[in-house]
């Protein structure tokens, strides 16, 4: 008689891996996320607080119960009861942002692209927490790490940006397509959000390292633009402030209907913003 398939190890921390050292930075800098990482091979968690990511891909039930924490939170936060093409936006942008952050900190502090397909990530947003269980990644030539299990070698700087690119759109597509139907939106339209996601992110999170100049330029290098799905090139450019200080900024690929609740408070990114008012905000910010 054949015997049953043994169920899948109950999901525990990982022990130190080519990204645990990546992951803890990047919450010792911005504590509102927080990265489990899952031994290879082990159960993502489980409960009703986590989300997997292959349910949220799926649509259904387990979107629409996603959403509806985004729609009570506009409602307690703005007074509004919001359309839900914005409520799908707002769930969107709050997934994508964090997860791109699961591949681009680890290339941007230690050159490692971890692959993160849609079945190796659960989220748990009553905490802002992810979990990651990486199994396959790409590093440079000469990377300590090129030797552990998973680990891929590629040829070059542009060759790792690459597997960036690819990595975050293995897992976006299934979640945009999901989505989609709710957001009201064209891909073309989805896949700039992703390209926000990516290059905002990064911006910010430079900023809070240390190293914002450094994460702008390597933004640039990462999406120059022509590297499709993604809809744009990530788009700084630098305006002079009142007093001939340059001002950094960029032009957004995508609108993220914040205006829809307060039409008066827009993004300084925002397509709607003019120059004259974002050099205004920006050097009064300073």
């Amino acid at each position: 008689m054949a015997l049953p398939a043994l169920a899948p190890a109950p999901a525990e921390p990982a022990a130190a891996s080519p990204f645990t050292a990546a992951y803890t930075r990047l919450t010792s800098v911005f504590p509102g996320l927080r990265v489990r990482e899952i031994e290879p091979g082990a159960a993502l968690p489980a409960g009703p607080k986590w989300v997997p990511a292959t349910r949220l891909a799926e649509g259904g039930r387990t979107l629409d119960a996603f959403l509806a924490r985004d729609a009570q939170q506009a409602l307690r936060d703005y007074g509004r009861r919001p359309r839900p093409d914005v409520v799908a936006t707002f769930g969107l942008h709050r997934y994508a942002w964090p997860l791109c952050l699961l591949v681009t900190i680890p290339w941007f502090l230690h050159r490692r692209v971890p692959r993160v397909p849609v079945g190796s990530v659960a989220c748990r947003r009553t905490s802002g927490e992810l979990a990651v269980r990486v199994e396959e990644f790409a590093c440079l030539p000469g990377d300590p790490a090129a030797g552990a299990p998973g680990a891929r070698v590629v040829d070059g700087e542009e060759a790792l940006r690459a597997e960036v690119r690819a990595a975050i759109a293995e897992h976006l597509t299934p979640v945009l397509d999901a989505f989609r139907p709710r957001m009201r939106r064209g891909p073309r339209a989805l896949w700039g959000m992703a390209t926000d996601e990516i290059t905002e992110g990064l911006w910010y999170l430079g900023h809070l390292l240390g190293e914002e100049e450094r994460a702008r330029r390597e933004a640039g290098l990462l999406l120059p633009g022509a590297t499709l799905p993604y809809a744009q090139a990530a788009g700084f450019r630098e305006l002079t402030g009142p007093d001939g200080e340059l001002l950094p900024t960029r032009d957004r690929a995508s609108c993220c209907l914040y205006y829809t609740l307060r039409p008066e408070d827009t993004c300084v990114t925002c397509p709607r913003t003019c120059d004259s008012e974002r050099v205004a905000r920006l050097s009064g910010a300073r």
